[in-house]
């Protein structure tokens, strides 16, 4: 399908954007760029499908189990709520950390936001080792309503889905499941675990808006850089 698309250089030459007062040179950059912007478009869009061919994933058969934020202890089942597919956040905040990953906050704040969005269309849960009352105090904290927190119970997805180092520190990951006909099969997870040289680590697809908001700066994102949990006001 990609082979019979009209090529992006004559998307880009129809392009009818011009900025006030801008230079021929800008726009001759510009437009090159805007070739590059759609090939990544339907790259994004190939992996996308490439993703969703993925051959049927492995049983879950783990004895998963985790505390609710009302208290009751749920397995993965009951996560998928009525729907077909389940995405679990592993967010760093085990019970050695006196506050949780600020990387991890910010991504799922932005989460947050979209969570009502998200949920008409599939399940989606926030796993970490620390307690369970710990982690509703921090979402009243950070005035969290509608992401779903949970506590893993025994340790067992931790320990299996890759959310603890050898060191016993915590590990961020996205992995997503899938409930057919009462069959829970893993789907996808990020795997991506090296940096290019001078980047930040990332995944793709990026989950974060932050990035994306910086990428289309003229500073870029700083691969030194992270985000705090507060800011001076």
């Amino acid at each position: 399908m990609t082979d019979a698309l009209e090529p992006a250089a004559a998307l880009a030459a129809r392009n009818p954007v011009r900025i006030l007062n801008e230079s021929a040179e800008y726009r001759a950059a510009r437009q090159e760029l805007l070739i590059q912007e759609y090939e990544l478009r339907r790259l994004t869009e190939k992996v996308a499908v490439m993703r969703r061919a993925l051959p049927e994933g492995a049983a879950v058969t783990g004895n998963y189990r985790f505390i609710a934020e009302d208290g009751r202890e749920v397995g993965l089942a009951e996560m998928f709520t009525d729907k077909t597919s389940l995405a679990v956040y592993n967010f760093m905040f085990g019970p050695k950390r006196a506050r949780p990953c600020p990387m991890c906050t910010n991504l799922l704040g932005a989460l947050e936001g979209n969570a009502n969005d998200i949920q008409q269309k599939m399940a989606l849960a926030v796993v970490a080792r620390s307690p369970i009352e710990r982690l509703i105090a921090f979402k009243k904290e950070r005035g969290w309503r509608f992401l779903k927190l949970y506590s893993d119970a025994n340790g067992e997805w931790s320990r299996d889905f890759h959310a603890v180092g050898d060191d016993g520190g915590d590990i961020p990951g996205l992995h997503v499941f899938t409930r057919r006909d009462g069959s829970i099969r893993h789907f996808w997870s990020g795997e991506m675990t090296e940096a290019d040289p001078g980047q930040d680590p990332r995944g793709a697809p990026e989950l974060a808006p932050l990035w994306h908001m910086l990428d289309v700066t003229p500073e870029g994102r700083d691969p030194s850089w992270y985000p705090e949990l507060d800011y001076p006001g």
